[in-house]
């Protein structure tokens, strides 16, 4: 297993990583995921992937399994919180600590940012950032990441939100792959900022949880081999069985650095399945969207945002009835939405008759 160094950290970890999410499956009991980790530890693939939401917690839960024993010695570990404040990041880290059985992780990241108001709410006061800055102060933590799935342009959003708050990540972790080059593509976008400010990146996605494979244009081997190609620090790929942790192995101990005329070979072979993200569901559906499907893991709004919920149908109302108005003197005027809530927040004298 090659050994890459973690952007600026000084850390050396797998090139490839094992990915969290496929590990909890329910195709797996505890002991055949303990057993592949284990395994995957005893070669040489130290790096290990995860999150507190994955599969109900049952992810975290068999890493830690795995890593009793002494093989905590042996591996990165890596988890994510989905928590935007404070609070519940926080109440999350504390879990995701126990689950583990670890004293510390050494690489937690925000997971999932997907919308430009999560690295608002990350940074702002009483967000999840000072619960990370926190556990790091306190030893809980060692290094510091956020990962996301969506669009490269809110993972510069992100970057540059960091900068403003005087902070520098330690990771990024994105979609890495055959058809991001030609799609919302990541490595065009963010890669280039990455590798100038010396983060370390993290690839995902290689074969989109199997969905690349359907374009029936590249094989597992050659989605790993590119994004073993890329210069990224690890790429993190699902492992639910022994035979696909062979698989990685064999990608692994077979890759060799791609010429440019290999790369633009593969890239022209794959350009028509890429157009328009049809095999790359994270960027172009809701599919991989666990936070957006279960917003109470993010934790409250703010205020601000709670009282702007309050006033925004009351303008809805009035601008309803301003049209009606509009409408006695100029017949035919018509608004198209919005009249259900007529009268609920507003009397008709609230507005100026019109004309």
């Amino acid at each position: 297993m090659p050994i890459r160094v973690l952007g600026s950290t000084g850390e050396r970890v797998s090139a490839i990583g094992l990915g969290g999410s496929h590990i909890g499956k329910d195709n797996l009991t505890r002991r055949q995921a303990v057993r592949i980790i284990r395994s995957a530890l005893d070669r040489g693939l130290n790096f290990m992937d995860n999150s507190w939401d994955y599969n109900e917690g049952e992810s975290e839960i068999r890493l830690g399994r795995a890593l009793e024993d002494g093989y905590r010695d042996k591996a990165f570990v890596m988890t994510k919180v989905d928590g935007r404040t404070k609070h519940e990041a926080s109440r999350q880290i504390h879990q995701s600590l126990k689950r583990l059985g670890v004293h510390h992780i050494d690489l937690l990241q925000h997971h999932e940012i997907i919308r430009y108001d999560d690295a608002d709410r990350i940074f702002a006061e009483g967000g999840a950032m000072e619960a990370f800055e926190e556990a790091r102060k306190a030893g809980k933590i060692r290094y510091i990441g956020f990962t996301g799935h969506k669009d490269p342009h809110i993972h510069l959003y992100m970057l540059n939100k960091a900068k403003e708050n005087n902070f520098r990540f330690d990771t990024v972790q994105m979609p890495l792959n055959v058809l991001d080059a030609h799609f919302r593509s990541f490595q065009m976008h963010v890669l280039p900022v990455l590798l100038k400010e010396k983060i370390g990146v993290l690839g995902m996605k290689s074969m989109g949880s199997g969905v690349l494979l359907k374009s029936k244009v590249v094989t597992p081997i050659q989605c790993l081999h590119y994004a073993l190609n890329l210069p990224t620090s690890v790429v993190i790929t699902g492992i639910d069985s022994m035979k696909i942790l062979e698989q990685a192995f064999k990608a692994a101990s077979t890759f060799s650095p791609m010429t440019k005329k290999e790369v633009s070979a593969l890239l022209a072979k794959t350009a028509k399945a890429a157009k328009t993200g049809e095999f790359e569901l994270f960027k172009t559906s809701s599919h991989f969207d666990s936070t957006a499907q279960n917003p109470k893991w993010l934790g409250k709004d703010s205020a601000r945002v709670r009282a702007g919920r309050r006033v925004i149908p009351k303008i809805h109302v009035c601008v309803t009835i301003l049209a009606e108005r509009i409408a006695e003197v100029r017949p035919g005027f018509t608004l198209t939405s919005g009249e259900n809530l007529v009268g609920r927040s507003c009397k008709w004298g609230d507005v100026p008759r019109v004309g």
